[in-house]
């Protein structure tokens, strides 16, 4: 399986019912991490792993990197979370998705459950330079994350 569309993890949307995610600006931690052609993520997926991750000699580690949150609102019935741009610089990679996930530690014992997975619609690439995520608008009609 390889990853095919963008889509919110059943496991995040059962946690987040139960009130395992905390989206405002101080809250959990989340990361991205990038993934290549050969990645088996998708709905199914429940927590981070480093397997199909992308690597670069600088730039990127495993793991990916903290985003950085636009915190929590509603508008006109719709609740939305968003984050900022995020950029690896000096990088030299392949990525065709990405998986956004918590990494707060919880009592000791570190997260890494799955939020959503992010499709680029085919490999794009970074050659010794700068690979930007570019997140949508926070808008109840654009935003990463939406619930109504």
């Amino acid at each position: 399986m390889a990853i095919t569309t963008n889509a919110i993890c059943n496991s995040f949307k059962k946690q987040l019912m139960g009130g395992e995610h905390d989206f405002d600006s101080a809250g959990d931690t989340f990361k991205l991490a990038m993934y290549d052609s050969s990645a088996a993520i998708g709905e199914s997926t429940t927590n981070y792993s480093s397997t199909s991750e992308v690597s670069s000699p600088a730039g990127y580690t495993a793991g990916g990197k903290a985003l950085v949150n636009q915190g929590v609102k509603v508008s006109s019935g719709v609740s939305i979370t968003n984050f900022a741009d995020l950029s690896f610089t000096g990088v030299t990679l392949t990525a065709r998705g990405a998986l956004i996930y918590n990494s707060t530690t919880d009592g000791g014992t570190g997260t890494t459950e799955a939020v959503c997975v992010l499709d680029f619609g085919g490999d794009k690439t970074a050659t010794s330079g700068t690979f930007t995520i570019q997140f949508p608008a926070f808008t109840t009609s654009a935003a990463i994350l939406r619930i109504s």
